[in-house]
């Protein structure tokens, strides 16, 4: 065995050692004037370079030699354009193109009945694309969870810009007809865009557990993981955690990020400078520049390793071949790269979301039928002229996506009278059309009392069915496009710095960028700084219209349910709390002024949960009465299966609960049907139980 020259390296340059001995700080729960063994003095952990290293060890140069033959010697563990896409298995004849091309032709049958050229083109297109990148199998593998979750009863719905996508609609993973909406699919895949797609579906939070623990029976447990998310330092956060490690009093610190909007670490100073609320901030005294300045170094840089919220990777192979795995802290194994790294290993991620609303929907198709057994959530038909009515007045309390007081004021302006209305004014209250001044604006185009402008005529035919406000992903798209002559690829990562940007300088930079395309296009100077930072304050927080569009029909049809169904939609609401925007006081209050009566919690006729009990009324649950165990909520339904109770007394009797459970609910009034007087009936309870 030879020596090797080598150097402990845990930064790049000499003089980041300072950066990183805070960070070492941070890590190890210790100030800059405490000493710890996991916080060595020692500022040569850099990058050396070669004459460095070759000056280190001239009392042995052959070490340096050894060095460099294996570097020579080694290849690299990960091959450039490998895909490690998983591959469905259940193939008749094991061609996946053969069988997806059927499949979407067998779905368009249904969706269409007659399938004319425009859609024999548009999937031909969509499919020949799907082919030449490899994705025929993923998309077998998603169309394969939704068929398990339709057989299942499990709820589902397909976001995205997935739903860019005719072939995602005939497999029924998408409700977004995309040709009809003229969505392009290039938004989700071509050949030269530099991001691999990926499908997003929400799934009932009961049931979304289901979905999971099938992919892993289906591909294996070793082929499966969940993805991590790298939570990186922003501007509050860095000011709390390097200020405590330098010094600073806690409480001011804490004081200090509370008047912090949120930003980018390195974008303090800038808002400093132009925020009239950070006038007399305290950071800008001389005391804390050291502070501001580290913050600015570390910008971006990842702070804890969180779990991606329903992001999943299914591979062809073993994963602990391509990444690092390990425990979170609910005890799934997640990579340890992020969303972006797994894609750069040639990995696909889903994202399986868990979505309430759809345990409500559900819910409240369940309650319906027991009415109207023809009820069909699926038919609701999207031109219900009440069901507008209700929405532009702005009574939308419990519906998806518009029951924010932000959306229902919107809504009483905008009088949305079609399904394009909701589709905009999801779009339209974001922080990026609300930061760049563009909510009203649309309005008033909306309704006729204002021209239409263009900051430039190359925008009149992208900006033209927005009324000249930018609202979608996909506009971004075409102004890069169009204004700066970027290239399809080019266009995209834009949209994804833009999306996903972790510091202010990666923005600036892709800015002037823009700025200087756009001359070379030839676009006035000006002009392209007004079209870039239009298009800047938006983009950060912008939806797809794909995205708008499927959120859209789960708005509209939760609100034909709240208008037609209030009794059966609050109640689903009720039982699937927390959930949305509002606690569960405020839509009782809400059922109730909409003519449903909210009758009391009762032992012989409440169930654990709030039911539809008799018709037009909510009755209020077992569970809602504070301090009662599970079992006893059972062991309260169980013997009532056996006949009601006839008194208090009956109750107690035959009823095994604790002593302090029963108080409760006497207390609550649950008794009240049997024995009206409650104190009575608490002075009796003792006497009975003995």
């Amino acid at each position: 065995m030879e020596p090797v020259a080598t150097n402990n390296t845990h930064y790049v340059d000499h003089a980041d050692f300072f950066i990183h001995d805070l960070l070492t700080c941070i890590r190890s729960g210790i100030t800059v004037q405490s000493i710890h063994p996991h916080r060595p003095f020692n500022g040569e952990n850099h990058l050396k370079s070669a004459r460095q290293i070759h000056h280190l060890f001239t009392f042995y140069p052959r070490a340096v030699e050894n060095t460099l033959r294996i570097a020579r010697e080694c290849e690299p563990v990960y091959k450039q354009h490998s895909r490690h896409f998983p591959r469905y298995r259940h193939i008749p004849g094991g061609n996946a193109t053969v069988f997806l091309r059927h499949l979407v032709q067998e779905g368009a049958q249904q969706r269409y009945g007659r399938i004319t050229n425009q859609v024999q083109q548009r999937l031909e297109h969509e499919l020949q694309v799907i082919e030449q990148m490899g994705y025929a199998d993923y998309f077998l593998v998603v169309w394969d969870l939704v068929r398990f979750a339709r057989s299942q009863g499990i709820r589902y719905a397909g976001r995205g810009s997935a739903a860019d996508s005719l072939v995602s609609y005939c497999l029924f993973i998408c409700e977004v007809d995309a040709l009809e909406r003229g969505l392009l699919f290039e938004r989700f895949m071509r050949p030269e865009r530099s991001q691999l797609p990926d499908i997003d579906i929400d799934f009932e939070a009961h049931h979304r557990h289901q979905v999971i623990e099938y992919i892993y029976h289906t591909y294996g447990a070793d082929r499966v993981a969940r993805v991590a998310t790298y939570h990186t330092f922003m501007a509050r956060s860095a000011i709390r955690d390097i200020g405590k490690v330098l010094g600073f009093n806690p409480q001011e610190l804490d004081t200090i990020t509370k008047t912090i909007p949120f930003t980018y670490a390195d974008n303090i100073r800038k808002a400093l400078q132009h925020l009239p609320e950070l006038r007399e901030s305290p950071l800008k005294e001389s005391r804390f520049q050291l502070l501001l300045d580290v913050c600015e170094k570390i910008a971006g840089f990842p702070r804890f390793l969180g779990t991606h919220l329903g992001g999943i990777v299914i591979s062809d192979g073993p994963l602990s071949d391509l990444t690092p795995l390990q425990y979170s802290a609910s005890g799934t194994v997640i990579t340890q790269f992020d969303k972006d790294d797994v894609e750069e290993l040639g990995l696909v991620k889903l994202d399986l979301l868990s979505l309430r609303t759809l345990s409500a929907i559900s819910d409240a198709g369940h309650y319906i039928a027991d009415t109207n057994p023809s009820f069909d959530y699926d038919s609701i038909p999207l031109d219900d002229h009440n069901t507008y009515k209700m929405i532009s007045q702005g009574e939308t309390i419990g519906v998806f996506q518009l029951e924010s007081p932000a959306q229902r004021a919107l809504q009483t302006r905008l009088n949305s009278k079609s399904i394009e209305d909701v589709i905009a004014s999801l779009a339209l209250i974001r922080p990026g059309p609300i930061k760049g001044n563009m909510v009203d604006p649309y309005i008033r185009r909306h309704d006729g009392k204002e021209e239409i402008t263009y900051l430039h005529p190359k925008l009149e035919p992208i900006l033209g069915k927005t009324y000249g406000v930018i609202l979608f992903q996909e506009q971004v798209i075409e102004i890069a496009t169009s204004i700066a002559g970027f290239t399809p690829g080019e266009a995209d990562q834009l949209r994804r710095v833009m999306t996903h940007a972790r510091s202010q300088q990666v923005m600036d930079d892709i800015g002037r960028y823009f700025v200087k395309k756009a001359i070379e296009n030839g676009i006035p100077k000006k002009i392209a700084h007004q079209i870039f930072a239009s298009i800047a304050g938006y983009a950060s927080y912008g939806f797809c219209e794909a995205h708008a569009a499927a959120f859209a029909a789960t708005s509209y049809k939760t609100a034909y349910l709240l208008q037609h169904y209030p009794a059966e939609y609050y109640t689903a609401l009720l039982n699937n709390q927390p959930l949305g925007y509002y606690p569960a006081r405020v839509l009782c209050t809400e059922a109730r002024q909409r003519g449903v009566k909210l009758l009391p919690v009762d032992v012989n006729y409440s169930e654990i949960d709030y039911q539809v009990n008799p018709p037009g009324c909510i009755r209020i649950g077992l569970k809602q009465v504070k301090g009662i165990s599970a079992s006893s909520l059972q062991s309260i339904i169980t013997v009532l299966q056996q006949g009601f109770f006839t008194s208090g007394f009956d109750f107690i009797n035959r009823v095994s609960i604790k002593q302090d459970e029963l108080e409760k609910l006497i207390k609550c009034g649950a008794l009240d049907s049997l024995y009206p007087n409650r104190r009575m009936l608490l002075r009796q309870l003792p006497i009975w139980l003995d």
